[in-house]
């Protein structure tokens, strides 16, 4: 493997142009992101839709329910829910981390696939590692066995990550992201980790405010086209494929993230109008904003967010599904209410 910067140049007419919708569809997903004012609504369901497609490109199938109970800490729930919320956590973590120290260092990312993999094996130290066709199980590329050689990799990655340069930073994580993947740093968790540095880097670059780009549903529509690309730059040094890629794969799920941000706008209007004509005294922005920081809500989260008694939210939840608004679920020794409408947007993804 080659340190970066890349020797050969990438910024082809075909490439630049691409580049130009790329930027334009992902600066206006990060302005439409502002309608919401309360951020934790869209980073609740994005970051969650990110780590359900995410983890199936890996094989890691769970369904929306499952999730979404994880998130609660319902007993129970499957091992694949599980390390998808883990995928969740490790991705908000990476968020705080890059928010706060303004770096993306080779420390973060172990510490993010810590998390991901709920274990601290850390780097590769032993040889042996390599990728395989899952059908034929033939080997297709062995990444670098020497720990030394992927520390000193994972070094000059993160230079390339952190110093400015004068390549489009969309450009660039399509470089990072395929240099990342060819190091192949950890025992497991290479691919999940690839993808969650994806969106650290646009943060990085200032190019999203908070985590709402999720580029694994692209991936997962055009599976075989981004393995095939993978390897067509190690062997055969065919960037501008990759990259246009990757570049469309941002301006396409840019565009679908808009239209689901203004979905749930359009919902949370509309829920507004309802509680506010049908129950007026009730009525507040904050109880509408609770009703869709989650899909499934309790009693809990209105005595919490609203300073209302255990009472007075029991007497909200039951109203607000007397008027269709909620469907109530028991769940173990637990009474949840369900915001259908919020959760089969979030199922269909848009």
């Amino acid at each position: 493997m080659k340190n970066l910067p890349l020797s050969q140049t990438i910024e082809t007419k075909k490439v630049l142009k691409k580049a130009i919708s790329s930027n334009r569809a992902l600066a206006n997903l990060n302005g439409v992101a502002r309608i919401i004012p309360n951020s934790t609504i869209l980073i609740n369901s994005l970051v969650l839709q990110e780590a359900k497609d995410s983890s199936a490109i890996e094989n890691i199938i769970t369904t929306h329910d499952e999730l979404y109970r994880a998130t609660l800490d319902i007993e129970s729930v499957t091992n694949e829910a599980k390390e998808v919320q883990n995928y969740k956590e490790a991705l908000l973590r990476g968020f705080a981390l890059v928010k706060e120290n303004k770096l993306l260092l080779k420390k973060h990312i172990v510490e993010i696939q810590c998390l991901l993999e709920q274990n601290d094996a850390g780097v590769r130290k032993q040889a042996g590692t390599n990728l395989q066709n899952a059908l034929s199980g033939e080997v297709i590329y062995t990444p670098p066995q020497d720990y030394d050689t992927i520390q000193n990799l994972l070094t000059n990655l993160e230079n390339y990550i952190n110093e400015p340069n004068d390549t489009d930073p969309l450009i660039n994580m399509a470089i990072i992201h395929h240099q990342f993947e060819s190091i192949h740093p950890f025992y497991d968790g290479n691919g999940r980790t690839g993808r969650i540095i994806n969106i650290l880097y646009l943060i990085l670059k200032d190019l999203l405010d908070i985590p709402v780009l999720y580029l694994s549903r692209y991936i997962i529509t055009h599976k075989a086209d981004y393995y095939r690309l993978l390897q067509e730059v190690r062997t055969e040094d065919k960037w501008e494929e990759w990259i246009l890629y990757i570049l469309e794969a941002v301006e396409q799920t840019s565009l679908e993230t808009i239209e689901l941000i203004n979905n749930i706008n359009d919902l949370m209007i509309k829920m507004q109008n309802k509680i506010s004509q049908e129950l007026p005294k009730m009525y507040s922005k904050d109880l509408v904003e609770v009703l869709f920081m989650h899909p499934y809500t309790k009693i809990e989260f209105l005595v919490d967010r609203l300073h209302i008694t255990r009472q007075t939210a029991s007497k909200y939840l039951n109203e607000l599904e007397h008027f269709g608004i909620l469907k109530n679920i028991q769940i173990k020794n637990s009474k949840f209410f369900i915001n259908l409408e919020l959760f089969d947007m979030l199922k269909k993804g848009i």
